[in-house]
């Protein structure tokens, strides 16, 4: 489902983000990805959004690649992968409804059937009875769920999540960490990008990728595997 072959990133300024990273992610894998700040998670993230491409080596996402995937194709990648941010980058003013509706209107969606759709989606994020309220009048952890309705719009088979967790408090920590799990019950593959190492550990279960200054340094895969062995 994800993979990363070699991939270094090089920035003019910045020297190297990722430096001959290897990683494999199968379908329906749960998955953080850690780090201190500065150490690769978001540039990884931004690379399997195709939102950025390597410098060297080849990402491969949901049956796409960076070496062949042209920039008027990367919507058809953002089809079949969702992205959730930290600062939730919902439209002001806008009702949850609405801000979902745009994502699906943007697809092409039918205008018709819209309403319905989005409303399906923010009931399946546990947010049916808020579909009429603005985003504004919403807790961080709701403003956070209509973000995460906002990136089923297209039914991805990956979603990625850069800190979602960063700006809630423990409560809405613990409610967007069981809505993760529950799609990635249902079959969707779950990159999310943490330094919080205490929800890692409360985790102990999903397999952790460690980045440090841009290189892979841990793969608890390939840890039990070897303790396996």
């Amino acid at each position: 489902m994800i993979h990363f072959d070699s991939v270094t990133r090089e920035y003019p300024r910045r020297g190297a983000a990722l430096r001959d990273v290897d990683f494999r992610i199968r379908k329906g894998e749960f998955v953080f990805l850690t780090g201190h700040s500065g150490s690769g998670k978001s540039t990884t993230l931004r690379l399997l959004h195709f939102a950025d491409r390597p410098t060297r080596g080849e990402v491969r996402v949901a049956g796409f690649t960076s070496s062949r995937t042209t920039s008027r194709d990367v919507w058809k990648v953002r089809r079949r992968v969702g992205i959730v941010f930290q600062d939730f980058r919902l439209l002001p003013g806008r009702t949850a409804q609405e801000n979902v509706g745009f994502a699906l209107e943007v697809t092409g969606t039918p205008t018709k059937a819209i309403t319905a759709r989005a409303q399906r989606l923010l009931s399946q994020v546990g947010l049916g009875s808020k579909a009429g309220a603005s985003v504004n009048e919403l807790s961080g952890g709701e403003q956070q769920r209509v973000a995460i309705a906002r990136a089923l719009a297209n039914q991805p088979e990956v979603l990625l999540a850069d800190e979602p967790t960063g700006n809630l408090d423990e409560r809405a920590t613990r409610g967007i960490m069981e809505l993760f799990r529950e799609l990635n019950a249902m079959g969707m593959a779950v990159l999310m990008a943490t330094h919080d190492l205490e929800l890692v550990r409360r985790h102990d279960s999903v397999r952790v990728l460690e980045l440090d200054q841009g290189k892979l340094v841990f793969d608890s895969a390939v840890t039990t595997e070897g303790a396996a062995g």
